[in-house]
């Protein structure tokens, strides 16, 4: 589940006020038809808000979970109601390419924004093969179904651990977004692009929620390691630039949001326990009333996350929106990828997918190893 943040709390949380979005960031998709994959997601959910608020003409909620459709069709009826948006829920999964066919070619869409993912990275860490199928096919999958059915825009959702990925989950988002960028240099059509930020602060199964439940339990609050770092904004800024980013695309682009500095894990768990009106137990405070404690760093971990595979940043239209320069895809190298992977998949090889990830991916596995990283 999500966790709400208000204002008050992120900029105590993060150290900064919550950036000032874009008004009416999804005026750019008023009176068009938009599908929404994950939509039951937090970012899916906050997508189909944001777009139901900016007086689209329908939202295809496309989501895997029953119960997280059930919930967002909830929450969301009142407002379509208000905006007069129609809302058409779809129960099913990315890599089911027949639903895809049906579901694109019944109604005339003018963008797809893909936020479905395995995002959990010790999850993925241990079942390989699901994580890269879902988010590797899966999205090659929809992104296919979309050009078929002549849809104008698709907007990948990706992550700063797709790049110089350490866990098989990064390998899965960088693949996807290499997958997408392949189409797009081919693509007559639609325009592609993918669109990479950090943590949402807040969103399930991220590390907010996480301290949340564990000072309701009393404590210890656990961080990996003292030195971690992570870049978070909140849902909210998140989505709304997602959308400008989406909406001013031009195609083959990776768009990176602006996060602001990292946020020390330490720093924010500290904060978390003081926001609550509680006090932090160490050395120095021994009569505290939580104590923060060190578990070690989980396998495919890293210190630090990156937006960027280099330095340069292209400026936009939008201060908080930067294009990036990357290396050129390789077709022949994204398709021999994919291959390895079915072949992978059909064998129910956890290793072989493994030696994909590190093979495929720059930075990744044996990569990172050989260049010292």
């Amino acid at each position: 589940m999500r966790t709400e943040v208000s204002a008050d709390l992120a900029a105590r949380l993060l150290g900064r006020a919550p950036a000032d979005a874009p008004d009416g960031a999804g005026a750019a998709f008023a009176g068009r038809s938009v599908l929404v994959s994950g939509a039951g997601g937090s970012i899916g959910s906050e997508l189909c808000r944001q777009l139901a608020a900016s007086r689209v003409s329908r939202i295809v909620l496309l989501e895997l979970s029953e119960l997280a459709l059930c919930q967002v069709m909830r929450e969301l009826e009142p407002l379509a109601a208000e905006t007069g948006a129609v809302l058409l829920p779809v129960l099913g999964s990315v890599c089911d390419g027949a639903l895809l066919q049906r579901v694109l070619h019944r109604d005339r869409l003018h963008a797809v924004i893909h936020a479905a993912a395995y995002k959990h990275v010790p999850l993925v860490e241990m079942n390989p093969l699901a994580g890269l199928a879902n988010n590797v096919l899966g999205t090659l999958s929809l992104a296919r179904a979309a050009e078929a059915a002549g849809v104008e825009r698709f907007v990948q959702i990706s992550s700063d651990k797709a790049v110089r990925p350490a866990n098989v989950m990064g390998a899965s988002k960088r693949l996807a977004e290499l997958a997408v960028l392949d189409l797009a240099g081919r693509s007559r059509g639609t325009v592609f692009s993918v669109v990479r930020f950090g943590n949402v602060l807040g969103s399930s199964g991220s590390v907010l929620p996480l301290f949340q439940e564990q000072l309701a339990r009393g404590g210890p609050v656990t961080v990996t390691d003292r030195r971690v770092q992570r870049y978070f904004m909140t849902i909210g800024e998140a989505v709304q630039l997602v959308l400008a980013a989406g909406a001013a695309a031009r195609g083959g682009e990776v768009l990176v949001l602006d996060m602001g500095r990292p946020v020390p894990i330490l720093q924010l768990a500290r904060r978390v326990i003081e926001s609550a009106g509680l006090t932090v137990r160490d050395a120095r405070n021994p009569a505290g009333g939580i104590e923060i404690r060190i578990t070690g760093l989980r396998p495919g971990e890293k210190l630090v996350e990156e937006l960027t595979f280099g330095k340069t940043l292209q400026p936009t239209a939008h201060p908080k929106i930067f294009s990036v320069q990357e290396p050129p895809v390789s077709e022949t190298g994204v398709a021999a990828a994919l291959r390895s992977l079915r072949r992978a998949l059909a064998a129910g090889d956890d290793e072989a997918a493994r030696a994909l990830a590190a093979r495929w991916v720059q930075g990744s596995g044996a990569e990172a190893r050989a260049a010292g990283g």
